[in-house]
């Protein structure tokens, strides 16, 4: 465990951003061993299949990821407090809320998940492989979910390093039952899908173990089950419910643009699917910085250090556009030859619209970048309504590219949808965060007139 309320904030949020980025690299091996091994074994239709069902899983285990990020956001603000007793409530509640999601989520998405494929115009060339995998991967969102819930919770009490471990040694497992599935076993896509859920199952099991041995803090009793209320469900909802929908939200317009590069065939789905793997490892250290800003406003909030955000916003922003402007240049010069990697040189077409990709979402970046940093303070802050407005802003400029660039401008117009959701995004978290800037000041200034009293008393 580790407080973030005392000692220099970039150094913290660094501290504290770098394991998640490792995990978040090893995390994405799930996704890229599924890529390029199936990519390099059974060919562009599978990789195609495989990737056409990235925007649902975004719906759905998005949704997933969201809600447990919210629910850790009221344990990090009870730790800051040092109010022990409601950490344990606080992760009970969220035990209770993330079972009873995780039996709604599996059963709507294995249910209706050929309905979906349909409705997304998914050629009838990969819809039997995009469903096999699709069904797999939605069985086991049980294990996304109690992952997700478990690394978010250690993260609140400030240690991002542990679930890092984990999530190594899951994504080495990952990557060696994927081989044995499908080269060996000859389990097709089905064995991708098999074996992520397996390893992220291990992930579970060891978080589980580390939690009983080592967090005393965490340990929850049926006392503390039984203590939960409707107040302290609707706490927590209200604050992960909207992160959760914030994904969802930004998951349709994903799915819109999916149905857009469906109809433009298989070769454009195939090439999103190679340059969105590479572009979510470009942008991940992006999004380990707006964790590690969320979790240091958690508790600053908390503990009522309103100046110490304000600064640790600040450098965070600086930090992260800088990085975003040579992350971008680093994509548009050699994101066509990182490409390969999943294809060879085989189909020239699929790395003619790669470059498109990289060329028009990496000169972006640096509002991505503005996007974590600012959406992350404000569900710090526990504000989770402006994050959710900002996934509506996105999903406007989504449903556009999709319905106005795409069929006028093609890829490139389909490719647009990123940055124009980026934009929308921005507009409402800068807005929202300079009248947070003005409340923090009060609280501050109020706060240190309280002391001088006190003091001169």
């Amino acid at each position: 465990m580790k407080e973030l309320t005392k000692g220099s904030p970039i150094k913290l949020i660094l501290s504290f951003a770098l394991p998640l980025l490792i995990g978040n690299l090893f995390q994405q091996i799930y996704s890229l061993s599924d890529t390029i091994i199936v990519g390099q074994t059974l060919g562009v239709k599978s990789l195609a299949a495989v990737g056409s069902t990235g925007s649902i899983q975004f719906l759905i285990i998005g949704f997933a990821q969201g809600l447990t990020a919210g629910l850790a956001i009221m344990t990090a603000q009870y730790f800051g407090a040092q109010d022990f007793r409601k950490v344990r409530e606080s992760f009970a509640t969220s035990i209770v809320i993330s079972l009873v999601v995780t039996l709604i989520l599996t059963f709507l998405s294995v249910y209706f998940i050929h309905d979906i494929l349909m409705l997304m115009n998914t050629p009838a060339e990969i819809e039997p492989q995009a469903q096999v995998f699709s069904t797999i991967i939605f069985g086991g969102i049980i294990t996304q979910m109690a992952y997700n819930l478990l690394a978010n919770i250690i993260r609140s009490l400030g240690d991002s390093r542990t679930p890092l471990y984990f999530l190594i040694i899951a994504a080495v497992l990952n990557v060696f039952l994927e081989l044995l599935f499908i080269v060996v076993f000859h389990w097709g896509v089905a064995g991708a899908g098999f074996a992520t859920v397996t390893a992220q199952m291990f992930s579970v099991l060891f978080c589980v173990i580390y939690i009983i041995k080592k967090i005393p803090l965490l340990q929850v009793h049926w006392t503390d089950f039984k203590k939960i209320d409707s107040k302290a469900i609707k706490s927590h909802l209200s604050v992960g419910l909207p992160m959760g929908f914030q994904s969802s939200i930004i998951a349709i317009g994903s799915i819109m643009i999916q149905s857009a590069l469906n109809a433009l065939g298989t070769t454009a789905v195939a090439a999103t699917t190679a340059s969105s793997k590479i572009d979510q490892i470009a942008t991940l250290p992006l999004n380990s910085f707006g964790v590690a800003v969320a979790t240091y406003t958690a508790q600053n909030y908390g503990a009522g250090e309103y100046s110490r955000i304000l600064k640790g916003v600040r450098s965070a922003t600086i930090l992260t556009v800088s990085f975003s402007i040579v992350a971008g240049l680093v994509m548009i010069i050699f994101g066509q030859d990182l490409v390969m990697v999943f294809l060879g040189k085989s189909d020239p077409g699929v790395l003619k619209l790669s470059q498109i990709f990289f060329n028009v979402n990496a000169s972006f970046y640096p509002l991505l970048g503005l996007l974590f940093i600012f959406r992350n303070c404000m569900q710090g802050l526990g504000k989770s309504a402006v994050p959710t407005m900002a996934g509506v802003a996105e999903l406007a400029m989504r449903i556009g590219a999709a319905l106005i660039l795409a069929p006028i401008f093609g890829y490139a117009g389909a490719c647009f949808a990123s940055p124009l959701a980026w934009i929308g995004s921005c507009l409402v978290l800068i807005t929202s965060y300079v009248q947070s800037v003005k409340m923090l000041k009060r609280r501050q200034e109020a706060k240190d007139a309280g002391k001088t009293q006190l003091a001169e008393e």
